[in-house]
């Protein structure tokens, strides 16, 4: 056990001291708290290749295939879009989210996204999928979203304001009905887009 968190540790202090190759040589380590921690270091350093997101994309262990969404949102060639089908719920919910820190991510994710958003049985992947598509901002996303503000309060308060970027009339009757939600963060997030208009 001792031996296992010296490795871990190594790992992070090699994303924090500029050593890449200390970090690479623990991307197959038999933990996976290790692995997971090595490609996070490559990910700070920069440094993480497309190959090696990949791997950790197939990593039998979740908090590899985790820290792979979240290091992949800056690796250029990594796709992201199989990991919503994934059967861990948190590496759903870390991928939406990825999806919706990138800057390539629109096209056929959007329908995807909106999948997730719709009937993902996780509250937190339906959540993080609609504020991807918030910040996407592709109107094919806007379904979806409306369809969140009659969610659970913090998915309805999510789907508020990931509606910031669009209008229309669909648009507005969900922001009217929010004034009026019985959940007063769903109430504040309705009223400070209605403020910002």
């Amino acid at each position: 056990m001792a031996d296992t968190e010296n490795r871990r540790r190594a790992a992070a202090l090699a994303g924090h001291t500029g050593d890449p190759a200390r970090a690479r040589s623990l991307l197959h380590d038999p933990d996976p708290g290790v692995r997971a921690t090595a490609l996070g270091a490559l990910g700070r350093l920069g440094e993480a290749r497309q190959d090696e997101v990949g791997a950790a994309l197939a990593d039998p262990s979740p908090e590899v295939r985790r820290r792979g969404c979240q290091v992949g949102i800056g690796v250029p060639g990594v796709d992201l879009a199989d990991m919503l089908a994934d059967d861990d719920a948190g590496v759903v919910e870390m991928a939406a989210w990825a999806l919706g820190e990138r800057a390539d991510a629109a096209g056929d994710i959007v329908p995807r996204l909106s999948a997730v958003a719709r009937d993902h049985q996780d509250p937190l992947c339906r959540e993080a999928a609609v504020a991807a598509l918030g910040a996407i901002g592709d109107e094919r996303g806007v379904p979806a979203i409306l369809a969140a503000t009659r969610d659970r309060p913090a998915i309805r308060r999510r789907a508020v304001i990931a509606l910031a970027p669009f209008s229309g009339p669909d648009v507005k009757a969900a922001l009217a009905a929010a004034l009026e939600d019985r959940d007063w963060q769903v109430r504040q997030a309705a009223e400070d887009l209605s403020t910002d208009d």
